[in-house]
């Protein structure tokens, strides 16, 4: 008995039906093996699935991809910020948000700057809804001293005061959600957080062969009415061969060893600041 075309257009409808039936319970399977695959220790376990999950274009990968976007590792970040961008769901926005402000890594910040703004863009919204270019914190460096025990006289303790300073300073500057200035923080309706800085440590001692330089620093956040808020600690170390070391070169040390110092404390600094202000 010969057939028509309609009985074999019938029939292939049907395949396709069924095959459609049988991918999506897979692909579901799928997005939950490479969610779970994102709690591995292994690093090339994670970045394969979150690759992997970037692929799919799927809106069910939403919250994996989210999930990928605090990963320890920076490269693990970025590649969900760029995934979650182009997939262009409007709930991704909080964290891509927070990831463009908060993130540690620059290149992150960047591709979660990025994706937040294709986002918003995709669901028409202003880019005032993805990141907004103004500063969300206003602050005030009070003071600097070196209060180290030690016999440190006042010219050096003063040019340690100084450098620690000026490196807050700096790193300030270079952060678009940090204004110094009061007239702008005024605009934008911030109140500033007062900072307090005291070098608590500085010493060098010899540690199995090595010239060790430690510095160690205190910060004490305040409200503009000298309210106490929280204190911040933190410090780092440069290490040179005892055989090397030249003590004509030890201020050069210590100057590496605050700055080391402030700048590890940095990204710490700013969600504390963030924290206190919000409260």
């Amino acid at each position: 008995m010969r057939r028509g075309r309609p009985f074999l257009k019938l029939v292939a409808w049907f395949a396709f039906a069924i095959a459609m039936m049988q991918a999506i319970p897979a692909r579901a399977d799928r997005i939950d093996d490479l969610t779970k695959a994102l709690a591995s220790s292994n690093q090339e376990t994670r970045m394969s699935a979150t690759v992997s999950l970037a692929r799919l274009g799927d809106k069910r990968t939403l919250k994996p991809l989210v999930t990928a976007l605090h990963d320890p590792d920076a490269e693990i970040r970025a590649l969900a910020a760029a995934a979650l961008g182009k997939l262009k769901h409007k709930a991704a926005l909080p964290a891509l948000k927070n990831a463009a402000t908060d993130d540690t890594d620059e290149n992150v910040k960047a591709k979660a700057k990025d994706a937040a703004i294709a986002v918003a863009k995709a669901n028409k919204l202003p880019n005032e809804c993805a990141v907004e270019d103004k500063p969300d914190l206003y602050v005030m460096v009070k003071s600097s001293s070196d209060d180290s025990p030690g016999k440190a006289d006042k010219t050096q303790r003063k040019t340690h005061a100084e450098i620690v300073k000026q490196t807050l300073l700096d790193s300030f500057k270079a952060a678009p959600q940090v204004t110094l200035t009061a007239s702008e923080a005024q605009r934008w309706g911030l109140d500033p957080r007062t900072i307090d800085l005291s070098v608590v440590k500085m010493d060098v001692e010899t540690v199995g062969g090595m010239v060790e330089i430690d510095a160690e620093l205190r910060l004490a956040i305040s409200d503009d009415k000298g309210k106490m808020l929280s204190f911040l600690s933190g410090g780092a170390k440069v290490q040179v061969p005892s055989g090397k070391f030249n003590p004509k070169f030890l201020a050069n040390f210590r100057k590496e060893a605050l700055e080391g110092a402030m700048r590890g404390m940095f990204d710490k600094l700013l969600a504390h600041l963030r924290q206190t202000s919000q409260s």
